[in-house]
């Protein structure tokens, strides 16, 4: 009629047989079990990028208590057992890059850099500012990734590993400290040693302000052989770098025109002055 609806010609077939033909028509594929099996192994990456970004902020967080703990090297009556602590703490940060280690058996590490990358620079950070207090001299990136090296022994149990990394676990783990992340640790080791400078005038000890800005000027010269051709991270934190010689350059220059007329406990007020003038100068928060 001429007001009626339209009749379809599916409403000819039982409701029942449309539903099945209508299953029927998608069966599964060789292109869709390619995609469930792509779905499984973006999932599996996933998880595990995620572990890595856990365990890197472990390893960011117990490197900086590790860094705290040093730093009282200079106030402690008896710092060898400031130094004893600190390879216990740094003893666990390796516990925890071992687990990083074991986590990439198979993969290639620069796919996870990301994840792992705030954490290794940070442990840079604190086995360099370690070995400066011991030698008075620059860790190379040699001597971190020997200690890198893990064998079976004393192994933990890594819950998160995945069964076929457990049928093909080798006896023997290595990670390796990209050179970026090492110069980006340095590069953070500098801002240490400033506070490391501040802290031994605090406590009277007029050389090794001085040391220090030998040192620090040794590691700005190496950085501006950089220059802009490196990474674009090595090259934004070579600023900070160069306003932590500063600070420590006009310590000495404090020092060495005033240290004659300043009793030693007031030294450091007025270097914290200084350094603070130097900030609204620069316009530094």
């Amino acid at each position: 009629g001429s007001g009626g609806f339209r009749k379809r010609k599916h409403d000819n077939f039982p409701h029942g047989q449309r539903r099945e033909e209508k299953e029927n028509v998608n069966p599964p594929s060789a292109l869709m079990t390619s995609f469930k099996s792509f779905q499984l192994e973006l999932d599996t990456r996933h998880d595990k990028y995620e572990r890595l970004v856990k365990l890197s902020r472990d390893i960011t967080i117990e490197s900086k208590r590790t860094i705290f703990l040093l730093h009282r090297f200079t106030s402690a009556p008896n710092g060898e057992e400031i130094l004893s602590e600190s390879e216990v703490k740094l003893d666990a940060v390796r516990r925890k890059i071992k687990q990083v280690a074991q986590e990439l058996i198979g993969e290639d590490m620069y796919q996870f850099h990301r994840a792992i990358s705030p954490g290794l620079q940070e442990y840079v950070e604190a086995v360099s500012f370690q070995y400066f207090i011991k030698t008075r001299s620059l860790i190379s990136v040699e001597e971190i990734n020997k200690q890198l090296i893990f064998t079976a022994e004393d192994r933990e149990e890594t819950t998160n590993m995945t069964s076929n990394s457990h049928d093909k676990e080798p006896h023997m783990w290595s990670l390796k400290v990209t050179p970026v992340d090492y110069l980006l640790g340095v590069a953070d080791l500098t801002g240490e040693l400033m506070r490391l400078c501040i802290s031994s005038v605090g406590n009277g000890d007029i050389d090794t302000p001085f040391e220090l800005s030998q040192f620090l000027r040794q590691i700005y010269d190496g950085f501006t052989f950089i220059g802009n051709t490196g990474p674009y991270e090595v090259s934004k934190k070579l600023y900070t770098l160069k306003q932590s010689l500063a600070k420590v350059e006009n310590a000495c220059y404090t020092l060495k025109v005033r240290g004659s007329e300043i009793p030693k406990h007031m030294l450091a007020d007025v270097f914290s002055t200084k350094t603070e003038l130097i900030d609204q100068e620069e316009g530094l928060p």
